[in-house]
């Protein structure tokens, strides 16, 4: 038997966001349910199309998600909140896309006020998902029909049988979160598993399925002993109950580690493994593997753009088939290919040069193929590919030396403050002025059609600079008058002027480069599309100084100057592979830095510097995590530190869990940091007050990625919440996260309502402390 090439999931928006778009038509009512599962056939088949056509083996199907993979497993096993229920019951207005998205995106018509459910970030990446909610008498069923429809599709379009995708029993379960006290989620494994084994034979028995691939990426994590007890369970009764599938179990994001002989002697056809995160473990995996078990090596990167090194994955494959033999070893990316973005040949604008180290998802199925092609004896495609890794390794657009020096040169003192936190707040107080509970938002406020298309006709050369920024200035004046008129405290710009809070930083700075199409999947229809850093990073010339002072000259009021924080512009970009990700993240600290103390010299007295993603990099292994905090947070004080103890420093994070690094994030020292706790109804504050956190913070009061305006009394309940738990003169209000992305009535209503909020706390806080 050959090798098999095995392709674990591929980009799901399609190349020119056709998903995306469709999404938004439907929820904003001009697009039909059944244009909208046109659309996203489409999609399906043109992914299910280019995978046939790279001959690639192992076809993934039910890896589509129209919002996000993990709440299509919550909808297939009927983990559904009970808040829903009027939703899954009016049966007669409500389809199961409704339900579907309602538990995404909040449900807020036909009399109902449902919040949606919470999402956070998807291990270290920056795609996010929708959080299960278990009960300690949680049931499951098949409720959803879509892997048994997505199935018999690919089967019908491909001409045989494909590779159905499900996230693993076990980390599906690690994946929630217990809504009620007095349980623990794995204990709900016996529960769950005889619905996999139901959904297992239902696909061998309907569709004659022989592979199902299982992600089960907890497998590269810590894992306590009822959690390795709940897998093998779980395993041993698949295997008893389903012995005709073979079960691809898929494993990404690091190294078994500590858990190889859990993992290689559970009761598998298959084991994938990421020899990207992790080669050293190919070795181990390979003896510690049984007979009767394939392997399947994930070489391929799937979660950057850099080709593929055929000398290195030669190596590993070789070895691997020197012990298993060619047909118990397949060839893969190291994770899904959701992580990449779509197509390198529409990539006209790149410079070949560095166009030429590159590959994308389409690109990297190629890859698989070459790969098999060199290890049959191909040297012609084994030397094009060697060419192409010396010419970055010796190209002269990398390296600066003047910038690299600077790095070397970095002291203790470029990351620390002259004063401590609370000399800092009494100089900071007396100076603003601020009442308590100051409203401020996190940065960003709608990007109307108007601004896009704005945008577009200036990219396009139909509006002179001129007339764009004049544009611009407009827009940003009105928008500080609506601020100024709803009584907002801090204002912001509105960032009108931006595209992306990376892109636009990284379009600025030496060392970046940009695609066109190079769209990945955030959450639901969000994408970005991240820069890529091939180089030494320095600022040539000031970022966003012209637009922050012209800001403050037209209010009276204290404004923001708002930039993105080192962690955030690395981990959210396609970071070279070539030097260590601290030396990279050194090199954009200062140049933040530097745009920093030009916001001070220009008046800018308030400036925040988001770092949404420093919870994200976190490594998996707890053992790996301290290296990386120190110098994620070093990075972000080197950033802050070059300004005035007057001068006030805020951060932004959301959508992560902060209890494991609470001593971090307040080593970061920010005088202020904004997070999200709306989703989670302010449970996020309690590692800051079980911590004693010392510095002011403004914890979200309302979620932004849902369309539901939230009311004065709910805003209300969640600052009693907050004040119960830190203390008043240190809380702030605003919402969870940035506005970009929302419309403006719904923002305006519920900023309204959040101001509304915040005087009412202020009164019943001030006579409380009288």
């Amino acid at each position: 038997m050959r090798m098999l090439k095995n392709n674990l999931g591929y980009p799901r928006v399609g190349p020119r966001r056709e998903l995306k778009k469709a999404c938004e038509g439907y929820w904003s009512g001009q697009l039909s349910r059944s244009a909208l599962f046109m659309a996203a056939t489409q999609v399906r088949e043109a992914n299910l199309q280019l995978q046939k056509d790279a001959g690639v083996d192992l076809v993934p199907c039910n890896d589509f998600s129209l919002y996000d993979q993990v709440l299509d497993m919550s909808l297939l096993l009927g983990a559904i909140p009970d808040r829903y229920t009027p939703v899954v019951t009016d049966v007669a207005n409500n389809a199961e896309i409704d339900l579907y998205f309602a538990m995404a995106r909040g449900y807020q018509r036909d009399g109902l006020d449902i919040t949606a459910m919470e999402m956070t970030k998807w291990f270290d990446t920056n795609y996010h998902y929708i959080v299960p909610e278990f009960k300690a008498h949680q049931t499951f069923r098949i409720f959803s029909n879509k892997v048994f429809a997505e199935t018999g599709a690919a089967r019908h379009f491909l001409g045989h049988v494909p590779k159905p995708v499900l996230i693993g029993p076990v980390s599906y379960l690690l994946l929630g979160k217990e809504k009620e006290a007095g349980f623990n989620k794995i204990d709900l494994i016996k529960n769950l598993v005889p619905v996999y084994v139901d959904i297992l034979n239902k696909l061998q028995a309907d569709y004659q399925v022989e592979w199902v691939q299982l992600d089960e990426p907890f497998l590269a994590m810590d894992l306590t002993e009822a959690q390795q007890q709940a897998f093998h369970y779980a395993y041993a009764e698949i295997k008893k109950n389903c012995p005709h599938i073979k079960i691809l179990l898929t494993t990404y994001f690091g190294a078994l580690g500590d858990n190889t002989a859990l993992a290689t002697g559970l009761p598998v056809s298959a084991l994938h493994i990421d020899l990207v995160r992790a080669p050293q473990q190919l070795e181990t995996v390979l003896q510690a593997l049984p007979a009767e078990v394939s392997l399947s090596l994930g070489v391929i990167d799937g979660r950057n753009i850099w080709k593929n090194d055929y000398e290195k994955s030669k190596t590993l494959l070789q070895r691997a088939v020197e012990v298993l033999g060619s047909a118990r070893v397949m060839i893969a990316p190291s994770c899904s290919l959701l992580h990449s973005p779509f197509d390198l040949d529409a990539e006209v604008k790149l410079p070949d040069e560095v166009r030429n180290w590159m590959a994308f998802a389409k690109q990297k199925l190629q890859e698989m193929s070459e790969l098999h092609a060199i290890l049959e004896g191909n040297t012609s495609l084994l030397l094009a590919n060697q060419q192409a890794m010396e010419q970055r390794r010796t190209s002269t657009r990398i390296h600066q030396p003047a910038v690299k020096n600077r790095v070397a040169a970095l002291t203790e003192q470029d990351a620390t403050r002259t004063q401590p936190f609370a000399a800092r707040q009494r100089l900071q107080h007396a100076r603003f002025k601020l009442p308590l509970f100051p409203t401020t938002t996190i940065g960003s406020f709608p990007q109307t059609a108007d601004i896009r298309q704005l945008r577009a006709r200036w990219k396009k050369g139909e509006l002179t600079q001129a007339q764009y920024e004049s544009a611009l200035e407009q827009a940003t004046i009105e928008i500080i008058r609506w601020q100024e008129a709803v009584g907002l405290d801090v204002l912001v710009h509105g960032e009108f002027e931006r595209n992306d809070m990376v892109e636009y930083f990284g379009e600025q700075l030496a060392g970046f480069l940009f695609t066109t199409n190079g769209w990945v999947q955030s959450y639901g229809s969000r994408c970005v599309k991240p820069p890529v850093i091939f180089g030494d990073v320095w600022r040539p010339a000031d970022m966003t100084v012209r637009w922050s002072s012209f800001a403050q000259s037209h209010t009276r009021q204290w404004m923001k100057g708002m930039l993105t924080g080192p962690v955030t512009i690395l981990q959210w970009s396609f970071v070279r592979d070539d030097q260590p990700r601290s030396v990279t993240a050194n090199q954009i600290a200062l140049a933040i830095r530097d745009e920093v103390v030009a916001l001070e010299a220009a008046g800018i007295a308030i400036i925040q510097i988001d770092e949404p993603a420093i919870r994200e990099g976190l490594p998996l292994r707890q053992q790996d995590r301290a290296a990386y905090l120190e110098w994620a947070v070093k990075a972000f004080r080197i950033s802050a530190s070059g300004v005035q103890d007057q001068t006030q420093i805020h951060t932004h994070m959301c959508y992560s869990e902060f209890n494991d690094i609470i001593a971090h994030i307040a080593a970061m020292d920010a005088d202020v940091i904004t997070i999200e706790t709306s989703r989670s109804q302010m449970e996020l504050l309690e590692a800051f007050a079980g911590f004693k956190y010392p510095n002011e913070i403004g914890p979200g009061v309302y979620d932004i990625h849902s369309p539901r305006v939230p009311s004065v009394a709910e805003m209300e309940a969640l600052l009693e919440k907050a004040a119960a738990l830190l203390p008043v003169k240190n809380i702030w209000v605003n919402p969870d996260c940035g506005l970009k992305t929302r419309a403006w009535p719904e923002t305006k209503a519920a900023l309204e309502n959040m101001i509304a909020a915040a005087k009412a706390a202020r009164v019943k806080m001030s006579q409380a402390i009288a």
